[in-house]
């Protein structure tokens, strides 16, 4: 993995908090030069730890003992109760033009690169499976990087974070999760007690609507209805059981 030194001016201390947690984003922007650039740009007030080019090239932008400022100010953030994220995190913007300028997969060789970097920040720091986390989890109202293209199965497989146990079936209304048949119809009450289960997983419920479609990019992606049904159910019982 080729790392490349290019130290932003944008951070601060992080006040002796530890990192317990990882955040992945998408840079959003049309090329991986201007992402740089606003990156390092101290009008722009944001950074983060780290960027992976779609070549797999990796720019460190702050040092990890450093607070970067890439999740947003608090409460604009929330993850498990926490609101102060950029305080106990460490970011990693991965090059791609987002959802507004072109989405497009991941290269391969740009997912092994995350992958290797996610695995040495992990031997670094004590950050539980949980808390490895997409922009669009900590932020489901306002984001939705790193989106529903970005590999979450595959970096699970190489121990990075938490995916649920794989649905069998191709396009059907059966489907099943952990040898349970479940039907991919309405839940009857979407999301079962209020939202207790999403809360209970990490996710803010403020705007529940929102943090269902953020639940349905990170763990359902080829289904992006916003609508809870028996099938995200099922996901989150699953993951539930995995924490």
């Amino acid at each position: 993995m080729n790392i490349i030194e290019k130290l932003s001016p944008n951070f601060n201390s992080r006040e002796g908090h530890a990192v317990d947690m990882l955040v992945l984003h998408y840079t959003g922007m049309k090329t991986m030069q201007e992402a740089l650039s606003r990156l390092c740009d101290p009008a722009a007030e944001v950074s983060a730890h780290y960027m992976v080019d779609e070549d797999g090239t990796v720019y460190r932008l702050v040092p990890e003992e450093m607070r970067a400022w890439h999740a947003g100010k608090a409460p604009l953030t929330t993850w498990r109760g926490y609101t102060n994220v950029n305080q106990r995190s460490i970011g990693i913007e991965i090059v791609n033009p987002g959802h507004e300028f072109g989405y497009r997969p991941f290269p391969k060789v740009q997912m092994e690169s995350v992958a290797q970097l996610c695995k040495e920040i992990l031997a670094r720091h004590k950050i539980p499976a949980r808390n490895i986390v997409a922009h669009s989890d900590i932020a489901p109202s306002r984001k939705e990087d790193p989106g529903e293209l970005f590999n979450w199965p595959w970096l699970a497989g190489q121990g990075i974070g938490i995916f649920p146990s794989p649905l069998e079936g191709e396009g059907g209304a059966q489907r099943r999760v952990r040898g349970t048949s479940i039907e991919n119809t309405p839940h009857p009450n979407p999301p079962p007690q209020g939202g207790r289960e999403l809360e209970q997983y990490g996710y803010s419920i403020a705007d529940l609507p929102k943090a269902i479609l953020a639940f349905q990019r990170r763990f359902r992606p080829k289904s992006l209805t916003g609508q809870w049904d028996n099938e995200c159910a099922a996901l989150l019982a699953s993951l539930l059981k995995l924490i």
